[in-house]
């Protein structure tokens, strides 16, 4: 795939939520990307309440993004004239092995100041790395960028909402 694979973390939903007009533009830009925005599980766990307002703005969201391993979630690539392909870092769920390590970038990670490990973001950066030459579209750089590279990779990149 030659297109970078978007990855949403959780401030990215609230700045959506929100109506945030970078974040709604960018979300709108991908609209047409092949692989459709990641949404971690548990990043939309930490932003979704049960109020109307929210609800209305993540659930239009949510058509245009894939939240891995969800059966009620589109699929993570788009159909072509070709048929419909899988993505096969989405449809491959965690190992113990996976979970094991993003506990261990917890405990390495080079943190900002005044930063606590959040495993929500570790999995973001897990997330992203798995795809290879992805993008995430944060509101914490500097967290995400500390997984990243405690994790050891180079080819992610970020983008700050």
């Amino acid at each position: 795939m030659n297109a970078r694979v978007p990855v949403y973390d959780s401030g990215m939903l609230i700045a959506l939520a929100a109506h945030k007009a970078k974040a709604v533009q960018m979300h709108r830009g991908l609209v047409r990307a092949p692989h459709r925005p990641i949404v971690p599980g548990p990043v939309l766990a930490q932003v979704w309440r049960p109020d109307p307002a929210t609800v209305h703005a993540m659930s239009a969201v949510l058509k245009e993004c894939t939240v891995p391993q969800a059966r009620t979630s589109p699929a993570a690539l788009r159909p072509t004239k070709a048929g419909q392909a899988q993505c096969i870092a989405c449809v491959t769920p965690p190992d113990t092995a996976d979970w094991r390590r993003i506990g261990a970038v917890l405990g390495i990670a080079d943190l900002p100041a005044k930063k606590r490990p959040d495993t929500v973001d570790a999995l973001v950066a897990w997330t992203a790395v798995k795809h290879r030459s992805a993008v995430v579209f944060t509101s914490d750089p500097g967290d995400i960028t500390a997984y990243v590279e405690a994790i050891g990779a180079d080819d992610v990149h970020l983008v700050a909402v």
